[in-house]
């Protein structure tokens, strides 16, 4: 494999750089092919076009076509090409181009790159990325806004993440690039260009590790509930913590960042001051990972909880047609109106 290729970003550039998600997306995939030359990229349009969403824009003109591929249309072809070149020693990072179009490489990614490291007694490892723009709100046809992340996070021996900012975007994939487990990427596609989520990215700074969830707004010794989400939702969760800091209730939100494993230790701390649990996702309801949140925290916070944990999801439907999706997603007033009701039990 031939040397890495210098990017013909400024290396002089400030270490701070004001970002959107898709462009930290962007320069988190430079800085890692940067570092390793055994870092590909590979996927549906990614390389001439830079990616439906232009997140892998400019790569293979600065890295080559020898490190960022352009595959046929077939997800199943590419993922099994991945865990080729993966056992060969590379690190492949595979690009979906909307979620619904996963399931055709459903069965490589759960009965081969889940299964080759256990089946192999840890001889063989298959550090594959496997990046996935999902969610809705982008007033997509049919399989362009799914949120199948629950699938994944129930197969032993994937790991399963989720960024919400441009500083987790960053950060969160060049740690999935060098994790040597299989890492399933799960990105918040209609915030990709957001610019009111723009932050400023120290890219000098130590990063919080990987499979951990973080507090982003305390709620303090007087919280009223805990909110508890993760990509998409994020936001909704921010912006209503706000909503009900205006009419004097205090909510404090965490984003759990890593959906397998799940960091609970914050969200049971939390609850224990808290007392009342909301949990917020764009999938449905059904077997999901809130499903999962709400059992473990019953299980450990029984004593202390005053209302049951209470889910605001996406409902047990086939994804609606645009014009219904604003119905659909979790939003502003259900999380408010959940928030309520866990309130007056």
């Amino acid at each position: 494999m031939a040397a890495p290729v210098k990017s013909t970003v400024d290396t002089a550039m400030s270490s701070v750089q004001n970002l959107t998600i898709g462009k930290a997306l962007n320069l988190g995939l430079r800085r890692a092919m940067e570092a390793d030359s055994k870092v590909i990229v590979m996927g549906e349009d990614v390389g001439k076009l830079g990616g439906v969403f232009r997140i892998t824009d400019g790569l293979q003109k600065d890295f080559g076509e020898h490190r960022v591929l352009d595959t046929p249309l077939a997800e199943s072809g590419i993922i099994g090409t991945a865990v080729g070149l993966a056992v060969r020693g590379f690190r492949p990072v595979c690009e979906i181009q909307f979620e619904g179009f996963i399931f055709p490489g459903f069965d490589q990614i759960s009965s081969q790159l889940a299964k080759l490291h256990y089946r192999t007694q840890g001889k063989v490892k298959v550090p594959v990325v496997i990046r996935v723009p999902y969610g809705g709100g982008i007033g997509a046809v049919e399989h362009h806004s799914e949120s199948p992340e629950s699938l994944f996070a129930h197969t032993p021996g994937l790991r399963v993440v989720s960024c919400s900012n441009p500083v987790d975007a960053y950060w969160m994939l060049q740690q999935a690039i060098t994790c040597d487990d299989p890492v399933l990427f799960f990105e918040p596609k209609r915030l990709y260009h957001s610019g009111a989520l723009k932050a400023a990215v120290d890219t000098t700074a130590t990063p919080e590790p990987l499979f951990a969830s973080r507090v982003l707004r305390q709620g303090g010794v007087d919280a009223a509930a805990t909110l508890v989400t993760y990509g998409p939702s994020v936001k909704v969760c921010l912006d209503a913590a706000t909503a009900a800091a205006e009419e004097g209730k205090s909510l404090e939100v965490i984003d759990l960042r890593t959906l397998s494993p799940l960091d609970l230790e914050p969200v049971f701390e939390s609850v224990r001051r808290t007392g009342r649990l909301v949990a917020v996702s764009e999938a449905s309801s059904e077997s999901s990972l809130t499903s999962e949140i709400a059992a473990r925290v019953q299980q450990e916070c029984f004593y202390s909880l005053e209302a049951p944990v209470l889910r605001v999801t996406g409902f047990d439907t086939p994804y609606p047609p645009s014009k219904l999706e604003e119905h659909f997603l979790p939003d502003l007033d259900r999380v408010l109106h959940a928030v309520d009701r866990a309130l007056a039990w």
